[in-house]
Parts: structure tokens; C-alpha cells; sequence
């Protein structure tokens, strides 16, 4: 699966080194829609965090630490 949260990430950065670029900054816009999607994925991640908490479950999405079995959460370790 392509689309990770790294991927996200570099593609945060990236957006950032473009609107830092002298010669041809990427338009304000443009950066506007980058971020507003970013943060979309961004919540759907919490979403997704928040029902493993809820069921318990340990395992994520490929999306979420490339689809490995996470560690118990904090409140489970007990």
C-alpha cells in the first residue's frame, strides 16, 4: 500500500519547501487545498486511533505504523 503517513508527511515538507522557493513559490491556494486534505487524513488517523482504544483492538490500518501490530495502548498495560 502506497499512501502512508510518511508519505503524508513528505509531501507536507515538500509543500513547505515550495512555498519557500524564491524564484517560484507555490501559490497560497494551492498550499490552502495540500493542508486542508492533510488535515482530513490527519483526523481520519485519530478516528481511527480512538476506535482501537474503544474496542481494544491492536492492530491498524496500513495506513498507521505500515499495518504492524501496535504495542497495548498506555490505559491497557495494567
Amino acid at each position: 500500500m502506497k499512501n502512508k503517513i510518511d508519505d503524508l508527511r513528505n509531501h507536507l515538507f515538500a509543500t513547505i519547501e515550495a512555498l519557500q522557493d524564491e524564484d517560484d513559490p507555490m501559490d497560497l491556494d494551492r498550499a490552502r487545498a495540500i493542508s486542508d486534505v492533510a488535515q482530513t487524513i490527519i483526523n481520519s488517523a485519530k478516528v481511527e486511533v480512538d476506535f482501537l482504544r474503544a474496542t481494544g483492538r491492536i492492530s491498524a490500518s496500513r495506513f498507521l505504523e505500515g499495518g504492524r501490530e501496535l504495542e497495548a495502548l498506555p490505559e491497557q498495560k495494567k
